[in-house]
């Protein structure tokens, strides 16, 4: 469902005509041999592309000009392995759409200290010429992602990796499609905001639909399309008892089945990666829909309840950020808290939608009542989250800019069995503790719905607020309350000083 092997990373290298062709050979020499080494690598999910020398403003331009309509390429690295007057990048980088990633390395890693000599030194400049450039965009007060370190080195290649991740997710988000079927969660605030602006600064598009669009499609699902999924239900999760062929609660299992194949149809169909629903207006749908969003979002849609469209848009992002990686991405929501004299935790889950991506072992696929919505008792995957590192991420609308915020935290196992809670969960510690951690999170005015991820970490998220020009909070092992409010209070001012460039 989410397919990154048509998508390129640009390789672009500064020089000029002042060092003579000899040198201008060996600079492309080296440029190759990097992109190969970094091809090699399996931090990067992507191929990096390499383009030859830039050495003009011209040269420059007409790459960055390349690239910004390329569909393919989603992100240029830029490296100047000699001096590069920087004046010379002014044109090409202001035109620029796509993330700049600035590569600051040099093409050996040692001094060669018995036979170095000037014509050495005038070829690695990367010392010298990198800082030029990165004069340059901080004067242009141009976002980028700056690595340092040898091209070769691990720690290199993880963090262009994470770059590249990054840009991928941006590059979705330019063309996300997000069905918002039904309203806004009537009344409540933080998951409404607004669709022009997010779109004017994230790509992505919301638009809304009510429960019948889904029901023609409900309608039109065969009775051999229903079997065959009940089939891959049976395969894939441990069906209690009643749900089995012949159990007293099959057709609830039977509807769930056709409520997932309408809805895939409907959200194919109008080429939709992300979508809402809310329990308040769910129309002729018998169920709220439970494991078929599950199945959805494990296969890498992005999803929001009750018309939550931006932590929608964040999800499929991020699953596709998470391409290849071990850990799951899931909507989430901080349901209730375990207070202690020791240890604090949150339990997260929801009413029914959380990703089984993130489960430990093999989900169990019941039948409850919800207790919510006047609607048939609906069909969901109910597991425990795997014990892990995570963060939980929140885009809120600030009236006058976003803003994401971020709560790194460690998922443990619940303390005792959970026979009564017929959903899926995962218990958390919350970094640096409960007590300072929350206090944060609601001084930021972070959402209750978030976007849970166990691979995806706050550098990702660091990298796309950079990309996007928006705000972005950590709260993490270091957060203290006072800080914190700080950084609040510092944040209004610049971006009121700056909210006509951002």
């Amino acid at each position: 469902m989410i397919d990154i092997s048509q998508k390129e990373v640009w390789f672009i290298t500064g020089s000029q005509h002042l060092y003579g062709e000899e040198t201008l050979k060996k600079v492309a020499e080296n440029s190759q041999n990097i992109v190969k080494g970094l091809n090699d690598s399996s931090h990067l999910p992507i191929k990096i592309i390499w383009k030859p020398t830039v050495k003009t403003p011209s040269e420059i331009t007409n790459i960055c000009q390349a690239a910004n309509v390329d569909k393919n390429c989603i992100g240029v690295v830029v490296w100047m392995h000699t001096f590069s007057p920087a004046k010379m990048w002014i044109n090409g980088v202001t035109i620029l759409t796509k993330p700049l990633c600035h590569l600051h390395t040099q093409f050996n890693a040692e001094i060669p200290w018995k036979s170095i000599d000037m014509d050495f030194m005038n070829l690695n400049q990367s010392a010298h010429g990198d800082r030029e450039f990165g004069f340059m965009m901080s004067r242009m007060r141009k976002k980028r992602k700056v690595i340092v370190g040898h091209w070769q080195d691990q720690r290199v290649q993880k963090k262009l990796g994470i770059w590249s991740r990054v840009a991928l997710g941006w590059d979705e988000l330019q063309h996300l499609k997000v069905a918002r079927i039904g309203d806004n969660m009537r009344e409540v605030a933080v998951t409404e905001g607004d669709k022009v602006a997010a779109q004017m600064r994230f790509g992505f598009s919301v638009n809304g639909f009510d429960s019948s669009d889904v029901v023609k499609h409900i309608n039109k699902v065969s009775e051999n399309e229903v079997d065959k999924l009940l089939a891959v239900y049976e395969n894939s999760y441990n069906l209690t008892p009643s749900l089995k062929e012949g159990g007293n609660q099959r057709n609830s299992l039977v509807e769930a089945a056709k409520i997932e194949l309408g809805l895939r149809a409907f959200l194919d169909e109008g080429g939709f990666k992300a979508f809402t629903d809310t329990f308040e207006n769910l129309g002729e749908l018998k169920q709220l829909p439970g494991i078929a969003v599950q199945r959805l979002m494990a296969d890498g849609y992005g999803f929001g309840g009750e018309g939550d469209w931006k932590t929608a848009a964040m999800v499929r992002a991020l699953k596709v950020m998470n391409v290849g990686l071990s850990g799951g991405v899931s909507f989430m929501e901080d349901y209730t808290y375990h207070f202690t004299s020791k240890k604090s935790y949150v339990l997260g889950s929801h009413m029914l939608e959380i990703c089984p991506s993130i489960a430990e072992g093999k989900p169990s696929c019941e039948v409850h009542p919800l207790s919510i919505g006047g609607k048939e008792d609906p069909a969901r995957l109910v597991f425990n989250g795997s014990s892990r590192d995570a963060i939980n991420v929140s885009l809120v609308d600030m009236g006058n800019r976003f803003r994401l915020i971020v709560n790194e935290v460690k998922a443990v196992k619940p303390l005792e069995n959970l026979p009564n809670l017929p959903v899926a969960r995962v218990l958390w510690d919350a970094k640096p503790n409960l007590e300072i951690a929350a206090t944060a999170w609601i001084l930021a005015g972070g959402a209750h719905h978030t976007v849970y991820s166990q691979s995806i970490t706050t550098e990702f998220i660091e990298d796309l607020a950079d990309i996007a020009g928006i705000e972005l909070l950590v709260i993490d092992e270091k957060t203290t309350v006072r800080e914190f409010k700080d950084k609040i209070n510092a944040n209004e001012g610049y971006y009121h000083m700056f909210q006509h460039k951002l």
